[in-house]
Parts: C-alpha cells; sequence; structure tokens
C-alpha cells in the first residue's frame, strides 16, 4: 500500500480557509477573555483595599460630597459605622428578590444620620414572601430611637424588568419592583445620599444577611478564555488530522482490471 499525492482541490481550500477563520477568532477571544480578567483582577485589588480601609462615620460620609454617580462610585465597598434613627414609615420591600435561592423581599428603610438633616437608603436584609397572601408582610422590628449601623457602601439594588405601568401605579406601595434613588427622593421629600448602605452582620430583627461574596469575578473570566482556547486546539488538530494526515496515507485506487 503506497501513499499517493493529494489532489488539492476547491472543496481542501474552503476547509482550510473555514479552519483558519475558526482558529483566528477563537483564539481572539480567548485573549479577550485574559485581557477581561486582568481588568476584572484590578478591580478586584482596588476592592480589597477599600474593604481594608477604617469605617467611615456620619461626618466622614457627609464630608466626601456625594453629589454625584462618580463620587459615589468611588466610595463603594467601603465599610461604614453609621448613626442615626430610622424613617420607618417610608420602608419599601423590594418583591421577587432571593437569598440562598429562596423568594422573597429586600427591605430598605432610610436611616437620617444623626446631627443631620442627610438620609442614607439602606438595605437592611431579606425576609420571605407568604405565598398565601402576597400582600401580607412579614413583620421587621424597626427600633424607633438612635441606632448604630455596620455595613458597607453598596450600589442600589438591581433593577428587574417591569411594564411602565406597574412603575407607574407602585409610588405609594411598600411592595415595589424596583427603586430609583432620584424618584424616591422627590416622592418622599427627603435628602437621600447618592448611594446605599448594605447592612451587614448576624440575622436580627427578623432579617437574613447571607449577601453574596464581594467579587470581581475572575476566575469566570479564566474559564471562559480556557474554553475558547480549547476550542481553538480542537479545530486545529481536527483540521491537521482530517485534511492533513489522512490525505497523505490515504491508499493508492487499484486499476481496473
Amino acid at each position: 500500500m503506497t501513499p499517493v499525492q493529494p489532489a488539492w482541490g476547491l472543496r481542501f481550500w474552503l476547509i482550510t480557509l473555514a479552519a483558519v477563520v475558526g482558529i483566528l477568532a477563537t483564539a481572539s477571544l480567548g485573549r479577550w477573555q485574559l485581557s477581561r480578567a486582568a481588568q476584572k483582577q484590578a478591580l478586584q485589588a482596588l476592592l480589597d483595599q477599600r474593604a481594608a480601609l477604617p469605617p467611615l462615620d456620619n461626618q466622614q460620609l457627609r464630608g466626601q460630597g456625594l453629589a454625584d454617580t462618580d463620587s459615589a462610585q468611588s466610595l463603594t465597598h467601603r465599610a461604614v459605622q453609621l448613626q442615626g434613627r430610622w424613617l420607618a414609615q417610608h420602608m419599601v420591600y423590594l418583591d421577587n428578590r432571593q437569598m440562598q435561592g429562596r423568594p422573597g423581599f429586600f427591605v430598605l428603610t432610610p436611616l437620617q444620620l444623626e446631627g443631620s438633616d442627610a438620609v442614607v437608603l439602606v438595605q437592611r436584609g431579606w425576609v420571605p414572601r407568604n405565598f398565601q397572601d402576597r400582600k401580607l408582610l412579614p413583620p421587621v422590628q424597626t427600633e424607633p430611637g438612635l441606632v448604630q449601623l455596620a455595613g458597607r457602601i453598596a450600589p442600589p439594588p438591581s433593577r428587574l424588568y417591569e411594564f411602565d405601568s406597574a412603575d407607574r401605579s407602585q409610588g405609594s406601595s411598600r411592595i415595589r419592583q424596583n427603586l430609583d434613588l432620584a424618584a424616591f427622593s422627590a416622592e418622599t421629600g427627603l435628602a437621600l445620599m447618592n448611594l446605599s448602605v448594605l447592612q451587614t452582620g448576624a440575622a436580627s430583627e427578623g432579617l437574613q444577611r447571607d449577601w453574596p461574596v464581594i467579587g470581581a469575578g475572575v476566575d469566570k473570566h479564566y474559564g471562559y478564555a480556557f474554553q475558547w482556547f480549547g476550542l481553538s486546539s480542537l479545530i486545529a488538530l481536527l483540521y491537521v488530522w482530517f485534511q492533513l494526515v489522512r490525505r497523505l496515507h490515504r491508499p493508492r485506487p487499484r486499476p481496473l482490471a
């Protein structure tokens, strides 16, 4: 059995072109995921640095001049130790929020800082919902006097999809799908700061606080990069095997008798 010289026809070159495009595209996506991982590593280092800083108190938080979004974002994940009074009449329950896979409510309550008119919206914790009566809210203990709060500065709760009509109709309801800080400030007349605080610590006041661990998601991008580079290598191996190795070792056809 003698190998023969393969014929490099149009089909061969089309497959070659497709393989080259596939290898280059998947390798490029892998490199892009590595660059994203490098960015996330820098972000993770920044978050860790902020978390290690001493907690901000009332005066320091007010002195940051949090009038715009950029100023608030520069303090994200900074620890805080605040004193103030709950404004329980403005407490809000955000619906369709999960903790450890269970549906329920995020409880948000404004906290007026001691010695100031400034108010910060606090994400106090999570409570389960009542599936028999949707409007029946779980009890949440709210002390009427001066309270001390430990937490960290966090973005407002993520916005879930909702119809426009639902957004307009729930303005005065305690149960809401989403909460916009600017709209809530205008609705209540409170001098809300342009940030929110995520209360930390053990479960208390009828609230659970098993918040997700802060992370930039670096491992996820490394996993995606591995998948793309693996696919690129697979395309290359399949091309070499089926288009080169097998062609070069294809047996010579026998002449007809």
